[in-house]
């Protein structure tokens, strides 16, 4: 369904250009979760804690069916800006998402800016991530068939924690999936990408709140020029998962995400770049019979079993 007159006078109205997310996040937390209540599906879940540094890392882990024998994993990284958002807000996606490609789903649950600034998400998710591709019994699965995925910042995370991978020399990843990712440290009417101006403040994520996610999640003004916070400045993109990237049409976010798939190739990794004509950020969250999330699983089982 293409965007109308009236749509886009929606759009604008529920921007809130004015909010200020700096003195809000914490009431709009607690309006994430209200607003996406987690229900308990009909397959298996439960919860679980990881080791990472001097904390524990929760993680939930979603099976598609209890029927089936599942040898595949996700690992999920949520969207918030790496302020908002958790495993309960994200629970509903994980559910359809376990249903959907028959892989397990393992939702981190990273600590968020601005308690905890960069580098805090990443190295939670790389620890996750770390423990799981170093210890085949966790769920008795090869490595190549752990899959990283994220959406918006959580596809920042999962693109950051391949990078580590690399430099770490642990493991490396054979496959990522990105959804709308955040690659860049600029997103003011200075940015390089034309989809921040276009779509930067009548389609619900704006340009202002993108800025203030970026301010809340660096820890200092150098963070804005290092790869593991902005994977676009990466000087060597070399030996990289093979990776899917799906972005959206009125997203500010598009362009940047669409680079990103081009500097992969460019250093060369397979990259498939998709653009998913008149949708919104964060359009993985709407209900699975929607026509864009349909067309989403279509081409992520079609990444993940080629």
């Amino acid at each position: 369904m293409s965007i109308n007159k009236a749509m886009k006078m929606a759009l604008k109205a529920l921007s809130f250009p004015d909010l200020d997310l700096k003195k809000t996040y914490k009431l709009q937390r607690q309006l994430n979760i209200a607003a996406h209540p987690y229900i308990r599906p009909l397959y298996k879940i439960w919860d679980h804690k990881i080791i990472g540094m001097d904390h524990e890392i929760p993680v939930r882990i979603f099976l598609p069916s209890e029927q089936i024998e599942v040898n595949k994993v996700l690992i999920f990284f949520h969207g918030g800006g790496f302020v908002i958002g958790n495993i309960d807000s994200y629970s509903s996606v994980c559910s359809i998402m376990a249903k959907q490609t028959g892989h397990i789903i393992v939702s981190v649950d990273y600590r968020l800016a601005p308690e905890h600034p960069f580098p805090a998400a990443v190295e939670d998710c790389y620890a996750v991530a770390r423990e799981i591709f170093m210890d085949a019994t966790l769920f008795d699965v090869k490595a190549e068939d752990i899959t990283l995925i994220g959406d918006s910042a959580g596809g920042n995370l999962a693109a950051v924690v391949s990078m580590m991978a690399r430099d770490r020399g642990e493991f490396l990843p054979s496959k990522q999936i990105l959804l709308y990712p955040s690659t860049y440290h600029d997103h003011s009417d200075s940015s390089p990408f034309k989809s921040i101006r276009e779509n930067g403040t009548d389609y619900l994520l704006t340009s202002k709140r993108l800025c203030e996610f970026v301010d809340l999640y660096k820890s200092s003004e150098e963070d804005l020029q290092n790869p593991y916070l902005a994977p676009l400045l990466a000087k060597d993109l070399s030996r990289q998962p093979n990776t899917l990237i799906i972005t959206a049409q009125y997203d500010p976010l598009r362009d940047e995400g669409e680079a990103y798939g081009r500097k992969l190739y460019e250093f060369g990794n397979e990259a498939q770049v998709y653009r998913m004509k008149n949708a919104l950020h964060g359009f993985i969250r709407l209900p699975k019979h929607f026509t864009h999330v349909k067309q989403t699983y279509e081409l992520i089982n079609r990444f993940l079993n080629k």
